[in-house]
């Protein structure tokens, strides 16, 4: 248990109020009736097994902030990592500002910002490895750095930056509200030891002294109606109408009317000329471009194989050309799993990528995962089957054909489910840029691209160097392949348009496309579209023997590149609705300056070069 100071300071005791019944989201406060049997329980702080003795043990807590009164002191960034012992890189609570106006009228506002142990936590909901739990004591949204295995998934969806990935320890982890502290009636660390008066805590929806607002929103921070977060928020004094972030997030607040009315998020432009910065595409989730086009290209891929000598296509079926069939899967197979072995050398943590499956029920990170585990082990089976047919010799040869027909079926529904999984993954309030329905258009529109490519390619050069014609084939293939890249063009024109409508965030990513990766992404669509042309020439005109095979290997390196570029640009354009950061601390450009300058090999700066 926490050891109270004989000499503890008064202003370090949470005070003692009178809390209403619900808070302003309707949800109840008392979070669980003193008589419950689950009530008096420890939460084994250090392994003690006392409880402690706050008579508001099981009442919704939070903190409170004052912004007229924040003097950017940092001393509650340093209580708390002093409190919880932590490296450089990492900080649990961060001080971030806005400002605006011009001299003699120039305002600044501060925000201090750590977790708000929301009532909606989706860092709980996303974890797939169940790391975090709400607790009934305290409302505090607690995470076990033991039990995560480091995907940084709760980094994506939470929308106020709480949760940090470790880079070093491959693990995240982030403010507990000191519980410990909260046993024996003191606030946390953070709040204990604020200067200006600008940080408390107590039971949420109670006025702490000096205080006359509890708003949920101030410039700068996000919408509250993604997580329903338990900070409350004063802001009186007069700010100017536009105001600026000093990170590198183009972004600015600014009030449409004159008065005290709310900032609401805008692009800031600074510039308009249009640049490559294709060294710039690289980021740690370089994997994850690798992984998602490969499975779902390998998942196009069997769909071709599988459905179309269904549908006419008999030059893809087993009886025709054995070998190549056969060849073709076992490369499938072998391409998938470079992609999870990709995907799992990923995380923090490899060796505990079992735990990926944990929480099925809410995570969808646990289903993609459980879906492509599926698909990977019925191809897995499929192609055992089908290459190796006398190990169903004891069945009779129709019901033989009829099972093998039956796990062909299947692997190709578990494909299909699972990449709707893995777009249901981008889905993020936190991340406007990915929260579209192009993401779905993309994963699909590559998985008939990226598959007629895989086919193509195969069964183009094996029918060339037989010098055998393939009546109809690359017909089907060049459509296909002009499907696929139609829809994801009509996902990016839709997705453009109404980034431009919503503004904030999502915005801004686009603004950032357009500007600083302009030349990147105008050449990516112009090759898109000229490729979609090129397919439906080809389908119309399909040629034979080598130059067919060397046209089609020509348009799946467009291909490729296309979709390599497009995927790249996928994840280093997004913009979170994260707390502004500082002109050094937890901003992006400082970051990029440190890697490039060197300045990421001192520890003392906090910026930790990437391992992967």
């Amino acid at each position: 248990m926490y050891k109270v100071r004989d000499d503890e300071p008064a202003y370090a005791f949470i005070p003692d109020k009178a809390a209403p019944e619900k808070n302003r989201y309707g949800k109840p406060i008392q979070l669980v009736d003193e008589d419950d049997p689950l009530a008096g329980r420890s939460l084994n702080i250090n392994g003690d097994p006392a409880v402690g003795n706050n008579p508001d043990r099981y009442k919704q807590h939070g903190f409170y902030f004052n912004a007229d009164n924040c003097i950017a002191c940092h001393a509650c960034e340093s209580a708390c990592s002093e409190k919880n012992d932590l490296p450089p890189h990492l900080a649990y609570r961060a001080v971030g500002y806005v400002e605006g106006g011009t001299w003699p009228a120039y305002r600044r506002m501060n925000i201090s910002m750590a977790c708000n142990h929301c009532d909606n936590p989706v860092c709980l909901k996303g974890c797939p490895t169940r790391a975090y739990t709400k607790f009934a004591e305290y409302g505090a949204v607690l995470q076990d750095p033991d039990i995560c295995f480091g995907c940084g998934y709760c980094t994506w969806v939470c929308p106020y930056n709480a949760p940090q990935l470790d880079p070093v320890k491959g693990q995240v982890q982030k403010c507990n509200m000191c519980v410990d502290r909260l046993e024996v009636g003191l606030k946390p660390a953070c709040a204990a030891a604020c200067l200006a008066g600008a940080l408390d805590f107590g039971v949420v929806e109670t006025t702490p002294e000096n205080r006359d607002q509890l708003k949920t929103q101030i410039p700068g921070f996000p919408t509250p109606e993604i997580t329903h977060p338990n900070v409350r928020f004063q802001q009186t004094k007069t700010l100017p109408r536009e105001m600026l972030r000093t990170d590198a997030m183009p972004l600015q607040y600014v009030k449409d009317e004159p008065g005290p009315g709310e900032h609401r998020v805008r692009v800031r432009a600074e510039k308009t000329a249009r640049e490559w910065n294709l060294r710039k595409l690289r980021s740690r989730e370089d994997p994850l471009v690798i992984f998602t086009l490969i499975t779902q290209a390998v998942v196009g891929a069997f769909l071709l194989m599988f459905l179309g000598p269904l549908f006419g296509l008999a030059v893809l079926s087993l009886e025709t050309h054995p070998v190549t069939y056969a060849a073709l899967l076992f490369g499938l197979l072998g391409l998938e799993t470079f992609a999870l072995a990709l995907s799992t050398l990923h995380l923090g943590k490899p060796h505990r990528f079992y735990r990926a499956f944990n929480n099925l029920r809410y995570s969808p990170v646990s289903r993609e995962v459980a879906g492509i585990a599926v698909f990977y082990n019925l191809l897995g089976v499929y192609t055992v089957l089908v290459s190796f047919p006398q190990l169903l010799g004891w069945l009779a040869p129709e019901t033989a054909a009829t099972l093998t027909q039956v796990v062909g079926w299947l692997a190709l529904l578990a494909g299909s489910v699972a990449l709707y999984f893995m777009h249901a993954i981008y889905r993020i309030p936190a991340r406007p840029f990915w929260n579209h329905w192009q993401v779905l258009t993309s994963f699909y529109g590559n998985m008939f691209a990226l598959g007629a490519v895989t086919v193509g390619l195969v069964y183009g050069m094996v029918m060339a160097w037989l010098g055998q014609a393939t009546p109809g084939l690359f017909t089907v293939l060049g459509v296909l392949l002009a499907t696929g890249l139609a829809m994801e063009g009509i996902g990016l024109i839709f997705h453009a348009r109404d980034l431009e409508r919503e503004g904030g965030e999502g915005a801004a990513s686009h603004y950032i496309q357009r500007t600083r990766y302009g030349r990147t992404w105008l050449a990516r669509n112009t090759v898109l579209v000229a490729t979609m042309v090129l397919a439906l020439v080809f389908a119309a005109l399909s040629p034979q023997g080598w130059l067919m095979a060397s046209l089609w290997f020509l348009m799946s390196l467009l291909v490729v590149v296309t979709a390599l570029v497009g995927r790249a640009l996928f994840y280093v354009l997004v913009v979170p609705t994260t707390m502004p950061g500082a002109f050094f601390w937890r901003n992006s450009g400082f970051r990029e300056h440190a890697d490039e300058a060197g300045l990421a090999e001192m520890p003392q700066v906090g910026v930790v070069p990437e391992s992967h």
